[in-house]
């Protein structure tokens, strides 16, 4: 009876995810989602580590986040069949932390990622995603994605005191021999040398060893237990306030929220395709369709639910290594994300110089999209300096985007280079500029 049962059971995955036709197994796909969520599941320790700024509920975010991953990586699953999970997005979570919230109420602010991310969704409803990622210049997006890593990695050593404000300065560096700065300095070597020598678990490894340590030697922190009952979230969710969001004031900060979660999700889903062997020589894959509007869908679920949007996560590429090919590996990793809802006191045991390791090290990952700049030709190479210093020094990602943009016309436009302009370009440019004169940044 049980081998009538067992080959009922293959059957069913095998109807569902084709696996012999994709060439894995249950158990390849099962190892793959486990070594995916190891890789990504830090998540729910940094994520409400930032959101936590803003005074929204550290416990409720928790929660929020293993709920919303899960559920996108499951619906990734089942609804396109590819070993891609989801989670919020790390850089959007600092940018409407540390700088949407800096003017705004975080209601106000998750409003304006709700309404940024429903953008995003609209593009990809109406397959007008395809169109915008070809007219953006290269250069542009590296910037971008540099950008949104130099203004983490600085988060990162903020949060370990490692630099400081300084009014003569600026800036100036922190107590080196402190222990927030000594502890966080620990995590960020943790994660290179282990990440160094491929072990996929470097960053929710690091976080461990640094909390347990600030458990011991930090007074402030304080041990309440492993094992609870999910806390309540209705101190988040009900709250957004979508109306607020709604004024001319965020029309630049909506806009960058669509921008920033088009490249970041789009770049990350054509490289982790790319790496299973799914993808063909354009980039396009069986149900894309279906994966871009899950992934845009879900981004419009972080904002509503007050997770930040949920955007694809490089890390699957860790679960395509070991063999993952089908969305059964996106599904072992949702139900394991919701296992860990039960966790949710470690959250209060993670201090943020835990996490800032995390955040240095994906900087550092980001920063990486610059090599592909044409650094021989100024009208390229600047754009993308200017968008990437930008985004730190004037600490908002908005101004990064609309000052990158603006560059890019103007150099092409004064050096003859116009037909390497297009209506795409132009007209962002011309928003930005307008948004300066008649909002202010």
């Amino acid at each position: 009876m049980s081998d009538m049962q067992s080959s009922r059971d293959r059957s069913l995955f095998e109807k569902i995810f084709q696996l012999k036709e994709k060439k894995s197994t249950v158990g390849t796909e099962i190892i793959a989602g486990c070594t995916t969520f190891l890789t990504m599941v830090y998540i729910i320790f940094v994520n409400p580590d930032i959101l936590s700024v803003t005074g929204m509920d550290k416990e409720a975010v928790f929660v929020l986040t293993c709920l919303v991953t899960a559920f996108a990586s499951i619906l990734m699953g089942f609804a396109a069949n590819l070993p891609i999970a989801l989670a919020p997005a790390m850089g959007l979570n600092a940018f409407f932390a540390f700088s949407i919230c800096s003017k705004y109420s975080w209601e106000v602010g998750m409003g304006a990622i709700f309404w940024g991310s429903l953008l995003f969704f609209i593009l990809s409803l109406f397959k007008i995603r395809h169109w915008l990622i070809s007219n953006i210049p290269h250069c542009l997006r590296a910037g971008i994605s540099a950008g949104i890593g130099l203004f983490i990695a600085f988060m990162g050593f903020k949060n370990m005191a490692l630099i400081q404000s300084s009014q003569a300065t600026l800036l100036t560096m922190g107590d080196i021999l402190s222990l927030p700065v000594l502890l966080g300095s620990l995590g960020f070597f943790i994660i290179i040398v282990l990440a160094a020598r491929n072990v996929h678990a470097a960053v929710l490894i690091s976080i461990l060893v640094v909390s347990l340590l600030g458990l011991w030697l930090d007074p402030n922190i304080h041990y309440s237990g492993i094992i609870s009952m999910p806390p309540d979230v209705t101190k988040v969710v009900g709250h957004i306030d979508l109306l607020g969001a709604l004024n001319i004031g965020m029309a630049g900060i909506i806009f960058s929220i669509m921008i920033v979660s088009l490249f970041d999700s789009s770049g990350t889903i054509l490289a982790v395709t790319d790496k299973a062997g799914i993808a063909d020589s354009q980039g396009r894959f069986p149900k894309m369709r279906q994966a871009l509007l899950v992934d845009s869908f879900s981004s419009t679920l972080g904002g509503l639910f007050g997770t930040s949007s949920v955007l694809t996560y490089i890390e699957s590429s860790a679960g395509v290594s070991v063999g993952g090919r089908t969305g059964l590996t996106a599904i072992v990793v949702g139900i394991l994300f919701l296992l860990v809802i039960f966790l949710s006191p470690l959250a209060h045991i993670v201090p943020g110089y835990a996490t800032s390791g995390a955040l240095i090290f994906v900087g550092i990952l980001m920063m990486s999209s610059l090599v592909k700049v044409d650094w021989h030709d100024l009208t390229e190479a600047t754009p993308a300096f200017i968008t990437a210093l930008m985004m730190p020094f004037a600490f908002a990602i908005t101004e990064g985007v609309a000052l990158g943009f603006i560059s890019y016309v103007v150099l092409k436009t004064c050096t003859g280079k116009f037909k390497q302009l297009n209506i795409c370009v132009v007209a962002v440019a011309v928003l930005f500029v307008l948004k300066f004169i008649f909002i202010g940044h």
